[in-house]
C-alpha cells in the first residue's frame, strides 16, 4: 500500500506519525550537523525549508523514535537540548509596533513552555535572556532555528521604508545570536533570499552561507533517485492512466519539472511540483500558480532588461554577495526565487555562473506573465492568443500570424513601448517559446547572426528584424532584412535539412508591424 502523499504537511512529527510519505534527507541532515554551528541556507518558496527546520527540532528535542527506520537513527547520541523555532509566517510585521509585540509574545510563550520567567521590556534583551536562562535551566546548550527569517522583508521589498524597517529590528534581533555563543549548541537560519551580512547579519560574522555549497545541492528538493525510488508506486500508477511508457512519463516529468541546481551539478525537482503531479495525476504549473512575481516582472520592466538575457546568462559571484534593499540585481534576486537556477559554474576562486530557466513549468508560465507585463494584455488574452497562433502557423497562415502579433502589439502603452529592436526581438521570442515553438535567438553561422530561427516539422523559417523610426518606409525595412538573409546565406545551414525553408523579413516601425517571405531555393 502507498503511503500518503504529504501535500500540505510540513511538521515533521505529523508526517512521520500518520503516515505520510516521507524522503529521507537525513544523510544530508548529518552532513549539516558537521558543517558549523551558524548556518545559513536559501531556498525558494514552496522547496521543503520548513520541513527540514521542523525535523531538526525533533532531532535536537532528542524525539529518536520519530527516526526509526531513517538512515541517522543509529547515527547520533540523541542528547536532547532545549529548542527555539521560531517561524515568522507566524509573526505580525505589518507595523513596528505589531512586530516588537508580536516577537515579545512569541518569546514569552517559548518561555513559559520551558518555564521560565522573562523580565527584560525590549525584545532583543528578552531574546538574550531566553537563550541564557534556557541554557542554565537545562544545563545544556540552546539551538536556535529561524525559519522564513527575511518574509518580513520579502513581504514589504516595493515599499522601502517598511522593508528598511524591518530590517532593522532584524538586525538588531540577529545581533544577539553572536552575544549568546556560550549559551548556544547550532544555529540555523533559512529563508527565499540571501541578504548579505552588511545588511542583516553585521554582527553574526561566523555565519556559514551553505546555499551554493556544492556539498548541500540535495540538501532540499527531491533527486532523480529519489523521485524513482519513494514514488514508485504513484509512477506506475500515473503511467497506467496514460497513453505513454514508464519511461516517457519520467521524460516528460523531467522537462516539466527537474532542473533546479544550485552547485551547477546537481539537480533537484520542487517539492510541491511533484506532489501535486501525483495527487491530480495531470501536468500543471502548480509551483508557480502559488505565487504572481509582480514585483519581478516590474523591475525588469522597469530596467529596461532584455527577456533572451534569462538564457545561458553569465554572472559574477559578486551578485550573490551584495544583495540588499538598496541595491538589488535582479539576476540575482530570480535565482534566489526560484525562477533560474545555476546550470554552470567556471572557475575556482572568481567563479562565474551560467544561468538559466530551470524547466518548463518555470519558463513557460514566467515567459507568460513577462509578455502580459510588457504589452498589458490579461493573462487570459495571452494564452487565447498563443492557441491561435500556433493555429496560424500550423496551416501556414502568416498573414494571420502578423495580424494578430499587430493587435497584441496595438495593447503596448506608450510608456511601456521601448523603440528599440531588441524590444520588439524579445516580445517576438516570448511569443514563439509560448507558442511550443523551437526558437533559437542570434544563431551563429559562418556568415553572420540570424535573428532567429523558427523550426516546425516540416517547416523551418530564417527570421531577420528590422527597426526603423517613425517616417521609416516599411517595404524597404522588410525588403533589407529579406536581402541580409540571402546576403548572409543564412539557409546554407540548413541544406541538408528536408524540410521547407521560409525566409522571414519582419519591420516594426514604432508600433506598426510589416512583413515579407521569401521561400529558400
Amino acid at each position: 500500500m502507498m503511503k500518503k502523499l504529504p501535500l500540505g504537511i510540513q511538521t515533521f512529527s505529523e508526517m512521520i506519525g500518520k503516515q505520510y510519505l516521507y524522503v529521507d534527507k537525513t544523510r544530508e541532515i548529518e552532513r549539516l550537523l558537521d558543517a558549523g554551528k551558524y548556518i545559513f541556507l536559501a531556498r525558494p518558496r514552496r522547496f521543503g525549508k520548513s520541513l527540514l527546520v521542523s525535523t531538526l527540532k525533533e532531532l535536537f528535542s532528542g524525539n529518536k523514535e520519530l527516526f526509526n527506520g531513517l538512515y541517522i537513527y543509529n547515527k547520533l547520541d540523541w542528547q536532547a537540548h532545549p529548542v527555539i523555532h521560531l517561524d515568522f509566517s507566524k509573526i505580525s510585521y505589518h507595523t513596528l509596533e505589531a512586530f516588537h509585540t508580536s516577537l515579545s509574545m512569541f518569546l514569552q510563550a517559548t518561555a513559559e513552555t520551558f518555564g521560565v520567567t522573562l523580565i527584560g521590556k525590549f525584545v532583543k534583551d528578552q531574546f538574550a535572556e531566553l537563550i541564557q536562562k534556557l541554557a542554565q535551566t537545562a544545563q545544556k546548550q540552546v539551538v536556535v532555528l529561524i525559519d522564513e527569517y527575511d518574509k518580513p522583508i520579502v513581504d514589504y521589498i516595493e515599499d522601502q521604508e517598511t522593508a528598511q524597517n524591518n530590517r532593522n529590528i532584524l538586525r538588531d534581533f540577529y545581533g544577539v545570536l553572536k552575544g549568546s555563543d556560550p549559551y548556544l549548541h547550532f544555529v540555523f537560519l533559512t529563508g527565499v533570499s540571501k541578504f548579505s551580512r552588511v545588511s542583516i547579519f553585521s554582527g553574526l560574522n561566523n555565519l556559514r552561507d551553505l546555499t551554493l555549497s556544492a556539498q548541500f545541492g540535495t540538501l532540499a528538493g527531491y533527486t532523480q533517485e529519489e523521485l524513482e525510488r519513494d514514488f514508485a508506486g504513484y509512477l506506475d500508477q500515473f503511467a497506467e492512466n496514460t497513453p505513454q511508457s514508464r519511461e516517457e512519463l519520467l521524460h516528460k516529468i523531467r522537462t516539466w519539472y527537474n532542473g533546479y541546481s544550485w552547485n551547477g551539478r546537481d539537480r533537484v525537482y520542487n517539492p510541491f511540483s511533484i506532489l501535486n503531479l501525483f495527487a491530480e495525476q495531470r501536468f500543471s504549473n502548480y509551483w508557480f500558480a502559488t505565487g504572481t512575481p509582480t514585483f519581478l516582472i516590474n523591475l525588469i520592466k522597469r530596467l529596461q532588461i532584455d527577456p533572451t538575457e534569462f538564457e545561458q546568462k553569465t554572472v559574477s559571484e559578486l551578485i550573490f554577495e551584495s544583495y540588499n534593499l538598496e541595491n538589488m540585481d535582479v539576476f540575482a534576486l530570480l535565482v534566489q526565487t526560484g525562477y533560474l537556477t545555476i546550470t554552470g559554474i567556471e572557475g575556482t576562486e572568481e567563479r562565474l555562473y551560467t544561468l538559466n530557466y530551470p524547466n518548463n513549468e518555470v519558463k513557460k508560465a514566467f515567459m507568460t506573465y513577462l509578455l502580459q507585463g510588457f504589452t498589458v494584455n490579461r493573462l487570459d488574452e495571452v494564452q487565447s492568443t498563443v492557441q491561435q497562433l500556433r493555429q496560424c502557423l500550423r496551416h501556414k497562415d502568416i498573414e494571420g500570424f502578423i495580424t494578430i502579433i499587430r493587435a497584441m502589439f496595438a495593447k503596448i502603452p506608450y510608456p511601456l513601448h521601448i523603440p528599440q529592436e531588441a524590444y520588439y526581438h524579445s516580445l517576438f521570442y516570448m511569443i514563439l517559446e509560448l507558442m511550443g515553438v523551437e526558437v533559437d535567438l542570434e544563431v551563429l553561422t559562418d556568415k553572420g547572426r540570424i535573428d532567429g530561427v523558427m523550426e516546425l516539422p516540416d517547416t523551418i523559417y530564417l527570421i531577420e528584424f528590422k527597426y526603423g523610426a517613425a517616417g521609416a518606409n516599411m517595404e524597404t525595412l522588410t525588403d533589407d532584412a529579406i536581402r541580409q538573409i540571402r546576403t548572409k546565406r543564412y539557409a546554407e545551414r540548413f541544406l541538408n535539412d528536408p524540410r521547407k525553408r521560409i525566409l522571414l523579413g519582419v519591420g516594426f516601425i514604432e508600433k506598426t508591424i510589416g512583413y515579407k517571405i521569401e521561400y529558400a531555393l
